[in-house]
């Protein structure tokens, strides 16, 4: 187990032990369960979201805006910005972000298919929601370069956490803030 991320040598153990207590019948259940969400969970032919069909609940949600794709790394990305309830339009799944140390190159990733979706489809926007590690800022440089021709490309915007403290972040983050800043009134 720790091999699952997040999961270090004491969660680990602990959900180890746990599992060894509980009734044979519940571990079945659970290993089951797991087999079989390997079996079902593929990744929806539009966006490449996760999905249990071929294509996803949001790729064939009517009141979703067409207009409007949000490009990001993985599906977990997908997942938090639906928690905010803000965002109304389409995604795009990735698969990841170019790595050229890990061996992943844009072909390794959903880069053509997403060309190809937004020439095709030409959304008013196109939104790049990809985290500002240096992998993420070569990805998204990359691909708004190959959709610029065809649409309008946007970031969205970086900066301190509410509840952060000035003092504490660190010089890109404070220069991202206050690029990202917007008026008040």
């Amino acid at each position: 187990m720790q091999r699952l991320p997040g999961v270090g040598p004491k969660t680990a153990q602990r959900l180890a032990l746990h599992i060894l207590k509980r009734p044979e019948s519940e571990v079945e259940a659970l290993a089951q369960a797991l087999v079989e969400a390997k079996k079902q969970v593929g990744l929806c032919s539009v966006c490449f979201h996760l999905s249990a069909e071929p294509v996803c609940e949001i790729c064939r949600n009517p009141n979703r805006d067409n207009n409007t794709f949000c490009v990001v790394a993985d599906s977990r990305d997908v997942i938090a910005l639906e928690k905010t309830r803000e965002y109304k339009g389409k995604y795009h799944v990735l698969g990841g972000v170019i790595s050229p140390i890990d061996g992943i190159g844009p072909e390794q990733l959903t880069i053509q298919a997403l060309v190809r979706r937004v020439s095709q489809q030409k959304p008013r926007e196109v939104i790049l929601a990809i985290s500002p590690s240096v992998e993420g800022e070569t990805t998204t440089l990359y691909v708004g370069q190959l959709l610029k021709p065809f649409t309008k490309v946007t970031r969205i915007a970086f900066g301190l956490p509410v509840g952060g403290d000035l003092e504490y972040a660190d010089e890109i983050t404070l220069a991202r803030a206050l690029e990202g800043r917007r008026e008040l009134y």
